[in-house]
């Protein structure tokens, strides 16, 4: 469950028209996390968004914007809130950078499933990151799915790798 801060009138307005959208539509009934993308990922995005409620940072249109800006407010968002997010551009690569340069985030650029998985498993990766020019929006949906649904596994080896990360 994420907890947000009273005085985000933003975010307060986004989460209200979710819960309205959620009295007509299928999704999930509890906000996952937290989407972003640029203009290249914004289709992908409002795909999403139909299938799952998440609080949307924007981009909120097409039109030509710098994914760093959007990579950054999304990573801050996570970490404040000790939640999870997805990220998409074009490629998904330059989300992926821009991300991972912020301690205690670990995104993955993931292209199927499998990959997701065992972002969450082996990594507890806690951003997801698409490519909107090279993912049908059907995979992107199984893709989010899985990596929400699994679960770090708490092993040994992969918690002192994970740790070796923020030194």
């Amino acid at each position: 469950m994420i907890l947000l801060k009273k005085n985000n009138t933003q975010i307060k307005q986004i989460v209200n028209s979710k819960e309205k959208k959620n009295k007509t539509t299928q999704k999930v009934n509890h906000i996952l996390g937290f989407i972003a993308a640029d203009h290249a990922g914004y289709e992908l995005k409002e795909y999403l968004k139909e299938k799952f409620a998440f609080i949307d940072l924007g981009t909120f249109n097409d039109s030509s914007v710098d994914y760093p800006d959007y990579a950054k407010k999304l990573c801050k968002y996570v970490l404040k809130e000790k939640s999870m997010g997805i990220l998409i551009c074009g490629t998904g690569i330059g989300m992926s950078i821009a991300a991972n340069r912020n301690k205690k985030i670990r995104a993955a650029l993931c292209n199927d499933v499998g990959v997701a998985e065992l972002a969450r498993l082996h990594n507890d990766a806690n951003v997801l990151v698409l490519g909107g020019r090279v993912t049908k929006p059907s995979e992107a949906e199984k893709i989010v799915k899985r990596f929400f649904d699994a679960k770090f596994s708490n092993e040994d080896r992969h918690k002192r790798r994970i740790q070796k990360l923020d030194k």
